[in-house]
């Protein structure tokens, strides 16, 4: 059975990540390969990644950031910049 976390986008970090209000323990039964799917806006990417991950630059990807929550990150870049979403915006996890 499909499962599905709706969140929204609480914070901008200085970097740029668009931090959810959607958190780890929430994602603990979570694939973190490409079952998992993440959508903000038209934006979406496929699996959750750890900080310290060796993704290529300009690489839109979710992440559990130092918040503790997932997070949206263009790598080496500004998710806000790049993909124009502001705090507010609905996030959806699904696997």
């Amino acid at each position: 059975m499909p499962v599905r976390i709706a969140g929204s986008v609480c914070s901008i970090s200085e970097s740029g990540n668009l931090i959810t209000d959607v958190t780890a323990e929430q994602l603990a039964g979570a694939p973190r390969d490409e079952r998992v799917s993440v959508r903000c806006d038209d934006h979406e990417t496929t699996g959750i990644f750890e900080v310290g991950h060796e993704q290529p630059a300009m690489t839109l990807i979710a992440l559990i950031g130092e918040s503790n929550c997932l997070e949206m990150e263009i790598v080496g870049d500004s998710a806000r910049i790049m993909l124009g979403v502001s705090v507010g915006q609905k996030v959806e996890v699904s696997w």
